[in-house]
């Protein structure tokens, strides 16, 4: 073997790399264990630990903090820890209204509501959907006529035809999308959620988000889906401010001086005089405030003096570093910076009452909505942290508001400073908007040259996104926001301002939420199946290869240690799926051995030396490796580019596995192998009873292709005529509703005994055993409603009708999964998953037919692995009402079925592969092409059933101890792997023989 030194250099540096990246999930897990035992099973106080150690070096000797450690861990998925996933759909039917300025136009409402019907089967977006019904309703009528109005003058004109108007609103919706995005990201990331995952769906208008660790579903919902608020305020600057937080300093300073010295204090003084106590204290609080009036009048220029001021002299500028002016030109609405660990603490003074009494009336102070550009604050501050400003907005008015509401705004975009080049914002105002807006410019524009403007803040659900000085008073309603934006911070703003001009809401159509205890059990599920499954791979390969399946065994324990390397190297979630996937790599990653191992027993026993045998074993074996492994990968990456959630978490594993799958078969192995045979070791790869094993087979497969054809042919028209009587048994995310995972305490809790006290209430719905002590409760009251009140009182309503009954009672800790998806999203799936399927065939053929040159192999792959797909269907429906069985059809059957393809591709091109192999060596006129493809069959034979045999071990175990989660999807891959074993022999290779019959020599 040529550059094994190379191989040994990568495989060490591979070695170090995994356990660097180890390395953090280790640190992060002993700070945590930490938190733990400080706070006692307090969460608040759990949390404010790890919040205090944010920032602090906690990894030995290269001192990266605890923050850089979490986010390099190892990232749990949401069914392994608890938390909850939802999907919002940006109502575009109330921003469609809104651009029409509320037009009464009959055919507009009635393309609107064919469009609602529309949306939830159509794979179009909806404002294709909405003119195509308007073209309809009225061939000869103008969008035009709708949309000319005067908020929209400046993009449509009333001679524009309909593709005119359709672009326009396209592209309103695009922003509206967006700015939807960018309010969701930023209130998430207030929410303190560790690890979020927040994902633009864009030709879906949805946008996905995962909270890991969430326990306050309700609080999240109004979260997500309150209207956006744009607002614009006048400022206080720095110099007006400073005495505020002086005065805020000196108080709390006092109230921690006071609360020491009452606590030296002996109890028998403090028992004294009870009934003066509400006396006294009032004169207390007086005589604390006139000390803080009084300390107020120094100069506070002094105040800091860096780190040599202490936490007891300055208890809120330890937290909060003021920004006070150096000189006249050093006014700013900036009066305050913060860590971003500190800005709770900083909230949480501010939010005191004795605070709030010195904070006039007339002042609210707001956080920037991001941290100041790093650059910019390691110039500060000297450090590499995240720092945010606080500003201090000037209310007005008798109720104490902003200075003017964001629904003034028309339009904003992004342009080119005419003057000084670089980017600016061009905003536009309706004319209401205009007057304000002059006036409030005239106000704080400069009196003079020498002066500076008051700035004016823009605000959007009370985060400060920018606050640019006034240079002059501004008419017309047009006005330019400049400095130094690069064009994607001028695109953002853009969006930000066009909040209150696109009342577009977010409506959660799809949700779920995994309680943190069937988290747990999923960690625990799923360890015990990995270490189980790994258990049967070695067992079985050193029972059949003897010391040769050591050596395979070794190669799979390095695989999956580079596998979960590079899995955390990546970011990856590892979710259940994913487990599922590391399992399945176990049975898989051994395939490449057993083709290695086959061709190496081959070899010897034509006679060769066993040194020259694995050589040419490896030789003879790569070309199968190969095609196989990319085959599967191609599935994979299909997984990836089409699936959703999990499915992707599943996709990502498979791909990397089958990366080092290949280096630790094709290079581990072999170099562990020669080292073996430098050291004169006996490496025998059978033991007494598998050495004769399929030797000498001759079973007659293209002799009774027929009888395979009539057997599957069969099953796929009874499958069929089943889809078409009694259908599936569709999961929630594919039929719409909602889906409750209940516990009960009650063990001999029936589905009778639930129907019996649900149906009355919630109407017909879904009930079915799902595990020890649990059902999966599916309805779909109230799906329709977008309240934010809906799934709340759903919820109650379930444990309320539950609890009517002793047999079935529970309360809301007993619901430990929830999902919720919305017809819409159902029926988006369905169409998914099956352009899915169909991309997969196609371009898995389209890989055979390169490779193999002759398009019956092609023909052969594609017909295949449709019958795969139609017999596993076939299955799950005739099958459908089996009380034991897990038949539902959800995305997690998708997922299995896609691996089923790849699967059974694998095992087809190294079948094809040896035909063809066959194929070249006896094509004389005497060769009878049958014979020679039914003895290449028999010849991989052994290869086949033993990596079926490993593959199924493996399922069963997942099947068994993998858990209920994935208890469905590993049943679906068992179905599968069957079928996709039984086709690769009985059906492909039967296909090129009957379609070839000419082109075969």
């Amino acid at each position: 073997m040529q550059g094994k030194g190379i191989v040994k250099f990568f495989a060490i540096l591979m070695v170090a790399v995994c356990l660097y990246q180890f390395s953090f999930t280790w640190v992060v897990n002993k700070v945590q264990s930490n938190a733990d035992a400080y706070a006692k099973g307090d969460i608040k106080k759990r949390t404010a630990y790890l919040d205090s150690i944010a920032t602090q070096p906690v990894y030995p000797i290269l001192g990266f903090t605890y923050q850089k450690c979490e986010s390099n861990e190892l990232a749990l998925g949401l069914d392994l820890q608890g938390g909850m996933s939802v999907t919002l759909q940006v109502e575009l039917r109330e921003l469609v209204t809104a651009l029409s300025n509320n037009n009464p136009d009959v055919y507009l409402t009635q393309a609107l509501n064919k469009a609602d019907i529309d949306a939830k089967t159509s794979q179009s977006d909806y404002i294709t959907l909405f003119v195509n019904e308007y073209e309809k309703l009225n061939p000869n009528g103008k969008l035009a006529t709708i949309f000319a109005n005067k908020d929209n003058q400046e993009h449509i004109k009333f001679s524009d035809d309909n593709s005119k108007v359709e672009a326009y609103l396209k592209s309103q919706a695009d922003v509206a999308v967006q700015q939807t995005y960018t309010v969701i990201n930023t209130r998430i990331d207030q929410f303190g959620v560790a690890n979020p995952n927040v994902q633009l769906l864009k030709d879906k208008n949805q946008i996905l988000i995962e909270l890991p660790g969430v326990t306050e579903p309700d609080r999240i919902r109004k979260l997500l889906q309150n209207t956006a608020k744009l607002e614009f305020y006048k400022t206080f600057d720095n110099q007006e401010a400073a005495t505020v937080l002086t005065n805020i300093n000196n108080l709390i300073a006092a109230k921690a001086k006071a609360a020491k010295k009452d606590s030296t204090v002996k109890k028998d003084t403090i028992a004294k005089t009870t009934a003066a106590k509400k006396d006294t204290t009032s004169k207390g609080a007086l005589s604390l405030l006139n000390k803080v009036n009084k300390n107020s009048a120094k100069d506070t220029s002094s105040l800091l003096k860096g780190k040599a001021q202490t936490l007891a002299q300055n208890p809120f500028f330890s937290v909060l570093l003021p920004n006070f002016p150096r000189s006249a030109n050093d006014l700013s609405p900036v009066v305050g910076y913060a860590l971003k660990k500190d800005t709770a603490r900083v909230n949480a003074y501010l939010s005191s009452p004795d605070v709030k009494n010195l904070i006039p009336q007339n002042m609210k102070l707001l956080w920037g909505v991001k941290p100041i550009d790093e650059k910019i604050s390691s110039q500060m501050f000297k450090d590499n942290e995240k720092h945010f400003e606080l500003y201090a907005m000037k209310l007005q008015g008798v109720d104490n508001s902003a200075a003017l509401s964001g629904d003034v705004v028309t339009d904003a975009r992004s342009d080119v400073d005419p003057t000084k080049g670089g980017w600016q914002v061009t905003m536009y105002m309706n004319s209401q908007g205009a007057r304000q807006w002059e006036d409030i410019t005239a106000e704080a524009a400069p009196r003079s040259q020498s002066e500076r403007g008051k700035a004016i803040a823009i605000v959007l659900d009370n985060n400060v996104y920018s606050a640019p000085a006034v240079d002059g008073k501004i008419s017309g309603g047009v006005s330019s926001i400049s400095g130094n934006f690069t064009q994607e911070e001028t695109q953002d703003l853009a969006n930000v301002l066009k909040a209150g001009s696109l009342p577009a809401r977010a409506v959660i159509v799809s949700e779920a939420t995994v309680g943190a205890t069937m988290g747990h059990q999923a960690v625990h599920d799923g360890l015990l199946s990995s270490i189980l499954g790994f258990v049967v791979v070695l067992v079985f390969m050193i029972a059949y290869y003897n010391r040769g399946g050591t050596v395979a065994v070794i190669a799979v324990i390095v695989n999956v240690f580079f596998l979960m390397g590079v899995l955390i190297s990546l970011g990856a979630v590892l979710t259940m799926p994913g487990v599922a996937g590391i399992v399945l790599t176990l049975g898989i990653s051994v395939d490449a051995n057993v083709l290695i191992y086959e061709r190496v027993r081959e070899e010897m026993n034509s006679g060769k030396s066993l040194k020259l045998a694995i050589a040419d074993g490896f030789k003879h074996a790569l070309s199968s490796i190969l095609d196989s492994n990319i085959s599967t990968f191609l599935t994979g990456l299909i997984l990836f580019l089409f699936g959703s959630g999990p499915i992707k978490g599943f996709a990502v594993v498979l791909m990397i596995g089958i990366g080092t799958s290949l280096f630790c078969s094709l290079l581990i192995s072999r170099i562990i192998l020669e080292w073996m045979i430098k050291k004169g070791w006996d490496i025998k790869f059978s033991n007494p009873w598998s050495s004769h094993t399929f030797k000498n087979a001759n079973y007659g497969f293209v002799k009774n292709r027929k009888w395979f054809y009539i057997f599957s042919g069969t099953f796929i028209t009874l499958g069929i005529i089943s889809m078409f009587l009694q259908g599936f048994n569709y999961g929630v995310d594919f039929v719409g509703g909602r889906n409750y995972i209940v516990r009960f305490d009650n063990p001999n809790v029936t589905t009778e005994n639930v129907h019996s006290v649900i149906d009355k209430v919630l109407g017909a719905s879904e009930v079915k055993t799902f595990g020890a002590n649990e059902m999966s409760i599916t309805t779909k009251y109230l799906i329709e409603d977008n309240s934010t009140t809906a799934d709340a009182k759903v919820r109650a309503t379930l444990v309320s009708a539950l609890s009517q009954s002793p047999v079935t009672k529970i309360t809301d800790k007993n619901i430990a999964k929830y999902q919720k998806v919305k017809a819409t999203i159902a029926e988006g799936l369905k169409q998914s998953a099956f352009w899915t399927v169909l991309i997969a065939i196609i371009i898995i053929s389209s890989y055979i037919l390169i490779r193999f040159r002759k398009w019956q192999f092609s023909l052969g792959a594609m017909i295949a692995t449709a019958h795969d797909a139609l017999m596993v269907l076939s299955f799950f429906s005739i099958f459908k009402s089996v009380p034991f069985l897990d038949l539902d059809i959800d995305q997690s059957f998708i997922a299995a079925i896609l691996t089923v393809i790849g699967y059974s591709i694998n095992d087809t091109v190294v079948v094809f592969d040896r035909i063809r192999e066959f194929l070249n060596l006896h094509h004389a006129a005497t060769d009878d092409p049958k014979e020679v493809i039914n003895h290449a069959i028999n010849k991989t034979l052994s290869r086949t059933i033993i990596t079926a045999l490993t593959v199924l071990f493996v399922l069963i175990v997942l099947f068994v101890f993998g858990g209920d989660v994935i208890r469905g999807f590993s049943f679906a891959l068992l179905v599968g792997v069957c079928f996709g074993t039984y086709s690769s022999i009985c059906i492909a290779t039967p296909v090129i023989i009957d379609f070839g019959k000419k082109d075969l020599k």
